[in-house]
């Protein structure tokens, strides 16, 4: 079953933290975490919700094979309606919390209200009581960490808590769990703040049973990880380099997005690098890389651990950055570097250790800098709006001193935690905002990468690489090799990966296993683990139910087909070099046939008989 049947309802306006069985009709049909959470979400919520109102829901989500053997079992999201978008928000996470909430009985928990003062959740296996958190408020996500462990005394506690960023209404706040893991996009932790919610701590040693079938499950997983072991990314690059394996590889095709996407290429991009990282540096003979870390239950072990040069700028007065944390992933190096054309490995690291101690997205943060150093080159700011800092490109103190700003909710930084589509409304440039429905792109050029460009259209949550990741395919050749330049059979590729993605979301199980499985690889590891028969061919309409469930929340919500668009960047100015030089992105040609793929109208909506299928 791997299903714990229970979810925690927590009651902020009232106090109170009830038990309910859950849902096992919708669990069937959406079998977990992404997707069953955001099923609960729409039964409970008007989709034209204020996001940042009690009457908005934040539910923290696990998947049944969430805390099971199976390798990168480890996830959960958070799903909420987000304030840096008005659409859907899922932002899912690794770390170790998300196997603790199902160690201790639960498969979700689902906050509503808010809490007249700021509350902490603590939850002991059955026992769950919000406690006041009035002194952590005001406090880092490190320093909130270090005090529920020394007030609990229990060493495996684990926590995910918001920073001072989400405390003073910054759009893209993140939720942080195990320090430096991050629930990071669409300002989940904005709404976990504007509910006076600080903090869950849970500790739980109850386990995860009820596998269905136990010798099945144990054989599939075992077969799981060998592909995981056998395959060169998941195998070697991932662990030997992280996601910073990309930078160079992207870089030289002509597809890392520079200088808030004036460029398609990097001259610094090697400096900031997953080879770099690993290098001795020439000040102190160190490397910027002590060692990869691995989620739990994780075979993979992309995380990295970093430390910063002690007499570097930026931590030289500040012994408290000396220590070893959590290092740069290839999405935080692109947007704190490459976006901003800072190619200084230790301030880039700096400011990512900034996003993780105030909780904030690094992408959108990142993105939304770069946006700010283009209005500042182009005159529309000046060091009279910025407080004195001169925001241009390639300015590394620059980067942190507006990092520190964004955190604290002070200076300029206010501006900037407003994301860059406010930003640059406000400025009367909102050309100059890389946004899709509000959310900051990632780090692929959509004109260098066809399938990316619709992926960004077409994402329920704005945005965003991890929706449909066909770089695998695109890129890495993975699981067959297609031409990036070439908008053909793109569509079909992109609903594709959305459907698996949705299903792998929906799991427990880390999107980065299907560098190496397939479909084939996770069906048995789902359908000997759960009870109600998951064929290949029910995973895919649930994943497909999901991707309609999410698009109807936000037409209900009030978007339309003209927010499947990118920036006129995007669409009329072509790469200035690479492989892609003289191209833009062809979304034009992509949307139509992927509308229909999808069966919708030619208006963006799903057609009377499309969610009769899908049960919607």
């Amino acid at each position: 079953m791997a299903w714990q049947r229970k979810i925690l309802r927590v009651d902020l306006t009232n106090g109170t933290c009830k038990s309910e069985p859950l849902n096992m009709e919708w669990a069937m049909q959406y079998l977990g975490q992404r997707g069953l959470a955001t099923k609960y979400l729409t039964e409970e919520i008007s989709p034209t919700v204020e996001p940042l109102s009690p009457e908005n829901k934040l539910i923290m989500a696990t998947g049944p094979l969430t805390g099971t053997m199976a390798s990168t079992g480890g996830r959960y999201s958070v799903i909420t309606k987000g304030p840096l978008t008005g659409a859907v928000a899922c932002s899912n996470s690794g770390g170790f919390i998300g196997a603790e909430i199902k160690s201790a009985g639960w498969d979700m928990f689902i906050f509503e209200g808010k809490a007249p003062q700021p509350m902490y959740l603590y939850v002991e296996n059955d026992k769950a009581q919000l406690l006041p958190a009035d002194f952590l408020w005001g406090k880092s996500v490190w320093e909130t960490d270090t005090l529920l462990h020394q007030k609990h005394q229990d060493p495996l506690l684990r926590i995910a808590a918001i920073g001072q960023s989400a405390e003073n209404g910054c759009l893209f706040a993140s939720v942080i769990n195990d320090l430096h893991r991050a629930a990071g996009r669409s300002g989940v932790g904005t709404v976990m703040g504007s509910k006076n919610l600080k903090a869950v701590a849970v500790r739980g040693t109850l386990g995860v049973g009820n596998i269905r079938n136990p010798k099945g499950f144990m054989k599939s997983v075992v077969a799981g990880k060998q592909v995981l072991a056998e395959n060169a990314v998941t195998g070697q690059g991932l662990p030997a380099y992280g996601t910073q394996v990309l930078m160079n590889v992207i870089n030289e095709m002509g597809a890392l997005p520079t200088r808030n996407w004036r460029e398609v290429q990097f001259e610094g991009a090697g400096k900031i690098s997953g080879e770099a990282m690993c290098e001795p540096r020439a000040t102190d003979g160190k490397a910027n890389l002590v060692t990869n870390a691995a989620c739990f239950g994780c075979t993979i072990a992309c995380g990295r651990i970093s430390r910063i040069d002690q007499e570097h700028f930026s931590v030289k007065n500040s012994p408290k950055y000396w220590g070893a944390s959590g290092g740069l992933e290839y999405e935080a190096a692109w947007a704190l570097g490459g976006d901003t054309g800072v190619d200084d490995l230790d301030a880039v690291t700096y400011a990512n250790y900034l996003c993780n101690e105030y909780g904030m997205d690094s992408i959108s943060f990142g993105a939304t800098v770069a946006a700010a150093m283009e209005l500042f080159e182009d005159g529309v700011i000046t060091t009279a709006d910025t407080d004195g800092i001169e925001l241009r490109f390639g300015n590394a103190e620059a980067l942190c001193q507006i990092a520190e700003q964004t955190g604290k909710g002070e200076g300029f930084g206010k501006e900037i935690a407003q994301g860059s589509k406010r930003l640059c409304d406000k400025y009367k440039r909102p050309d100059l905002s890389m946004t899709v429905k509000g959310q900051e792109f990632p780090a692929y050029d959509a004109r260098g990468i066809q399938g990316m460009g619709l992926t960004y259209a077409t994402s329920n949550r704005g945005a965003c690489h991890l929706r449909s990741y066909t770089v695998a395919s695109e890129v890495l050749g993975i699981p067959e090799k297609t031409d990036p330049l070439v908008a053909e059979g793109k569509p079909g590729l992109v609903k594709a990966f959305q459907d698996l993605t949705a299903v792998v979301d929906s799991s427990g199980l880390c999107v980065f296993t299907t560098f190496a499985w397939t479909m084939d690889d996770i069906q048995p590891q789902i359908d000997t683990a759960c009870e109600g028969n998951w064929s290949v061919e029910k995973l895919a309409e649930a994943g497909e139910r999901i991707w309609n469930l999410e698009r109807k929340f936000n037409l209900d919500a009030g978007f339309t087909a003209k927010d499947d668009t990118l920036p006129e960047r995007v669409l009329k100015t072509p790469a200035n070099a690479g492989p892609a030089k003289g191209r833009v992105s062809e979304l034009g040609a992509m949307l139509p046939e992927y509308y229909e793929l999808r069966g919708w109208t030619p208006q963006g909506e799903p057609t009377q008989e499309t969610l009769e299928r899908l049960g919607l």
